[in-house]
Order: structure tokens, then C-alpha cells, then sequence
């Protein structure tokens, strides 16, 4: 009986030192999707991420779902389509190297490189190389410079979520429905606000929302995207430069298969 007991006794410590075993590995040992963070504590953005899409989709988020706009104002209607011209600086601005503007460059299909320190978050896309410079303190926004192509972004924190506000933006396409549409753009104003909020949701996940308030155009601010980033792990940014010539061909192609067919272009055989 007595070895018995001595026996029982052995495997019971055993057991016992086998769990305090893994908790102390637990503790020590960050689980492999444990959301990663930086010296401050905040979530830690930085890697190369995917462009974000809709979870499950598999395309580039950059024509907006105008079931999900709000109202009109009235007038705003006329401010939200504007026709083309006829001038291809106008009516094919990328063709010419112009900028894509504030969503559309950083919805795209192409990587983003997201740089994160305690005052900035720095966001470059492959496209066009083309970076914004977040700082993140709240500060107010500026009253005295001249509306931009990418607006005037500032961030803050709310809890673990990075909220962006931007402003001070110049009137522009609002994305990329005038590739769709032979006619028209579909536009934002420079009363254009923008909020971004993102949320690490596990070491290879960012959850991306996108909310847009245009007071001449809309009757309320509304939630226009939910997306994800997808980390990308051991990549670099690669240069993308804009040829005029190569962007116009580009443009063609991707409005025209007959052309990419005719030009050699192997996605439109």
C-alpha cells in the first residue's frame, strides 16, 4: 500500500511539474498569431501588407458599392457624377502620370509598406511610390494650406485602434468608377473628410474601415468599406515608376481587351 501511495505521490508531481512546465513556456513563449506590438504597448503596424480587399475577395477594392453611399443633398447629385470632356488629361489622368488621389492610390493592387513609430505611421504603396505620413499626437488640422491629392491625415489612438482623420483635400475622383463607365467619374469635393480606423486583429491581419463625409454631396457621414490587410511576410517594396507612354497602353488594355489581344498583351489571349 505504502509503495502504492509513493507511486501515486511521484506521478502526481510529475504531472504537476509538467503543467507548471507549460505554463511558464506559455508565458515566456509568444503564441505564434499573438498580435505584435511596439515599446509603447500600442499594436505594432509595421511589415508589408496586401492592399486591402473584402474579406474573401479576391480583387482590388477600388469601384465603391453605391448601395452603401448615403443621400444625396440637393445639387449634390451634379457634384458627385461629372462628365468627361474629351481632353485625356482630364478624362484618363493616370495615362498622364497624374496622381490617383486619396482612396483610390492605397486601394489598388499593390503591396503597402507600413513603417510604424511612436509619433508617425508612414503608409507607401508600390504605386507610383506613393507615401503618406501620419503623425500620431491628434494634433489639429491645418487652416492655411492649399488642398492636396492626398489630403491632410492625422491619427490618434482609441484603445488598440488607430483612427485617421484626414482633410484639406482637393476635389477628385473618389475611385475608380470612371475606368467602368465611358461617360462619367463619380467625384469627391474639397469639404471631403475621410476616417480610417484600423485594428491588428492577429499577426496577419489588419482590419480596415473606410468612412467618408462630404457635406455638398451627402446627407451624412457613412461607413463605405470594410476591408483586410493581409500580411506578407519576407517581401520588399519594389519601385513602380509612371511612363506615360507605358500608362496609356496600360489604360487601353484594361478598358479595351481587344487591344491588349492585338498589342500581345498575354492576359487578354
Amino acid at each position: 500500500m505504502s509503495r502504492r501511495i509513493t507511486v501515486a505521490g511521484l506521478l502526481a508531481v510529475i504531472a504537476l511539474a509538467v503543467v507548471a512546465s507549460q505554463l511558464v513556456r506559455a508565458q515566456t513563449q509568444p503564441a505564434s498569431n499573438q498580435i505584435p506590438r511596439a515599446a509603447d504597448g500600442k499594436p505594432d503596424f509595421s511589415g508589408m501588407w496586401d492592399n486591402p480587399k473584402e474579406p474573401g475577395a479576391k480583387g482590388a477594392a477600388t469601384v465603391f458599392n453605391p448601395a452603401k453611399m448615403a443621400p444625396f443633398v440637393p445639387g449634390g447629385e451634379a457634384l458627385f457624377y461629372e462628365p468627361r470632356t474629351g481632353d485625356p488629361r482630364h478624362d484618363e489622368p493616370r495615362a498622364f502620370c497624374m496622381p490617383s488621389g486619396f482612396p483610390s492610390a492605397f486601394l489598388g493592387p499593390y503591396p503597402i509598406h507600413i513603417i510604424q513609430t511612436p509619433q508617425y505611421l508612414v503608409m507607401a504603396t508600390e504605386f507610383m511610390n506613393v507615401t503618406r505620413i501620419i503623425p500620431l499626437d491628434g494634433r489639429p488640422h491645418k487652416t492655411d494650406i492649399e488642398p492636396t491629392f492626398y489630403g491632410e491625415p492625422v491619427g490618434r489612438w482609441d484603445g488598440d485602434t488607430l483612427v485617421t482623420e484626414a482633410k484639406n483635400y482637393k476635389r477628385w475622383s473618389l475611385d475608380d468608377w470612371y475606368y467602368q463607365n465611358p461617360k462619367e467619374y463619380r467625384m469627391h469635393t474639397e469639404a471631403l473628410r475621410t476616417v480610417e480606423r484600423l485594428r491588428r486583429v492577429d499577426r496577419e491581419t489588419i482590419a480596415y474601415e473606410f468612412t467618408v463625409d462630404d457635406p455638398k454631396i451627402f446627407t451624412k457621414p457613412f461607413v463605405l468599406s470594410k476591408n483586410e490587410y493581409r500580411w506578407i511576410p519576407d517581401q520588399e517594396a519594389e519601385e513602380q515608376m509612371c511612363v506615360p507612354s507605358e500608362m496609356i497602353n496600360y489604360m487601353k488594355t484594361i478598358s479595351d481587351p481587344a487591344f491588349g489581344v492585338a498589342n500581345g498583351d498575354p492576359t487578354k489571349r
